[in-house]
């Protein structure tokens, strides 16, 4: 049956129409399973109505790729672009999450690290190597061919939209290296739209910040269909780049802290952090135990699953299920932390530490923190590293201590009778506003005990605090608790 647009009833963008080979891999098992992995994965455990998956954003962020390539394709008809690029950015934005695994960034950051150290892996790697699977096994080739598409070169530039360049070069103007094959550098600002490495401003991120935001009762600041509007392709430096009208700055500053108010208030929340640290210690000791049967009837572990992409194609949230229900002695351990989870004995939030910049601790430092707690003072309660967790987290713009609109560009309507039309310019922050944030990157260190009786919690407070007087922090974060030593004004 020759597939058919159709139209899907989104809560976010409404009545939206998805092209027939958009259908058709969405129609699949590969892109199925997306249903079953939570959008913001142990958030769900805390904010009651983040119960939505990679499916529906995965649909919103093809159609927010179609919105754009569409209306610079209208807008600018002397960019060339055709149809074959626009149905392959639809498909990029539709396909860029087929590799999460469950509970989908905890399985890539938390989970893969810790059970394979020795592997450079990332989620992205593995949405392509799903979509390979996924064309393979479902004989889409000819689907392909059939609307219009040259197989060879629009699969690899697809996969250049979700992976990212090979080699990135740090200056991409007209005399270095072009780092993608799919296309040619006079269409490279079509690689600014699903995964924008240049500077995130990108549908990816407007899709699930509306998202998120909706389902968590967050408010959302930015408005993309402005961007949409008013999106143009400028030329500096001799390549290509999606620009917006200079008036628009404001609006994308809003935009950064739109994400820097999701991780504050809820991706980087502090019992969303030991629930997922929780469920990646219950993932951790089923690793060995659990068989996920792969191409040829191999067996893999949860760990192993994402070497092929037969067993990583059953592995969704429903692990957690798995774990939980099974009658193997194995996996009791593993069982008892799922069950705390549920019935909410979490470990103990003791502190939260916002230090000052001169006080942050360095990365290579994470690894010994729990330990320096541990030891802080005595107490009558003993306590070993492994009591403690210590969990640093970067809050930012994006682009860790940088300024994302710094590499961001914008045109004025000032001379719109000159050749070209829209000139490429930066807007410097002092030209935006004098009350925009003068740092970008904020530390927080959130101090958790294992032991969970009242005279443990009450002995590990009192080595949080001799640890944060020791570590010269200043502005610790812990409901009423005041660190030693400074007055509340």
């Amino acid at each position: 049956m020759v597939p058919v647009a159709k139209i899907f009833n989104d809560p976010i963008h409404g009545h939206i129409e998805m092209h027939p080979l958009l259908v058709r891999i969405i129609d699949t098992p590969q892109f199925q399973r997306l249903r079953f992995i939570k959008q913001l994965g142990g958030l769900y455990f805390v904010f009651p109505g983040a119960s939505h998956n990679r499916f529906e954003h995965s649909i919103g962020v093809g159609y927010l790729a179609g919105q754009l390539v569409t209306g610079l394709k209208e807008r600018q008809p002397e960019l060339l672009i055709n149809e074959q690029d626009v149905l392959c950015v639809q498909i990029a934005g539709l396909c860029h999450d087929l590799g999460h695994g469950p509970f989908s960034h905890l399985f890539d950051r938390a989970f893969i690290p810790r059970a394979r150290p020795e592997k450079k892996w990332k989620h992205e790697i593995a949405s392509s190597m799903m979509f390979d699977h996924l064309i393979s096994c479902n004989d889409l080739k000819e689907d392909f061919v059939r609307h219009g598409l040259n197989f060879e070169d629009d699969l690899k530039f697809i996969k250049e939209q979700i992976e990212g360049p090979k080699t990135v070069a740090e200056d991409q103007g007209q005399g270095s290296k072009w780092p993608y094959e799919g296309r040619p550098r006079e269409k490279g600002f079509l690689y600014e739209i699903v995964a924008n490495k240049r500077n995130g401003i990108d549908v990816d991120k407007w899709d699930y910040f509306a998202r998120d935001c909706y389902h968590l009762g967050i408010r959302n600041n930015f408005d993309s269909s402005r961007f949409l509007a008013f999106a143009r392709v400028c030329e500096t430096k001799g390549t290509k780049l999606i620009c917006t009208r200079d008036k628009e700055a404001g609006d994308l500053y809003d935009m950064f802290h739109t994400r820097y108010t999701l991780h504050r208030r809820a991706y980087q929340h502090r019992v969303n952090n030991i629930i997922e640290w929780m469920i990646t210690e219950a993932l951790m000791l089923a690793d060995p135990h659990i068989e996920i049967s792969g191409a040829n009837g191999e067996l893999y572990k949860i760990s192993t699953s994402i070497d092929d992409m037969v067993a990583y194609t059953k592995l969704t949230d429903n692990i957690f299920q798995q774990i939980l229900n099974s009658s193997k002695p194995e996996l009791q351990k593993a069982q008892t932390i799922l069950n705390n989870i549920l019935c909410r004995k979490l470990y103990k939030c003791i502190d939260q530490i916002r230090p000052h910049e001169e006080s942050e601790v360095k990365k290579e430092e994470f690894d010994k923190l729990a330990g320096e707690v541990a030891s802080s003072t005595t107490s009558a309660v003993r306590f070993a590293p492994e009591d403690f967790i210590v969990n640093v987290v970067s809050l930012n713009y994006g682009m860790k201590g940088k300024n994302p609109i710094d590499e961001a560009w914008f045109y004025r309507k000032d001379f719109p009778d000159q050749d070209p039309p829209y000139q490429a310019v930066q807007i410097e922050k002092g030209q935006v506003s004098r009350l925009l944030p003068e740092r970008f990157t904020e530390q927080l260190i959130q101090v958790y005990c294992k032991k969970t009786d009242k005279q443990s919690v009450k002995a590990a407070k009192s080595h949080c605090d001799q640890w944060c007087n020791n570590r010269k922090f200043t502005t610790p974060k812990g409901g009423d608790h005041i660190a030693p030593g400074h007055d509340s004004q």
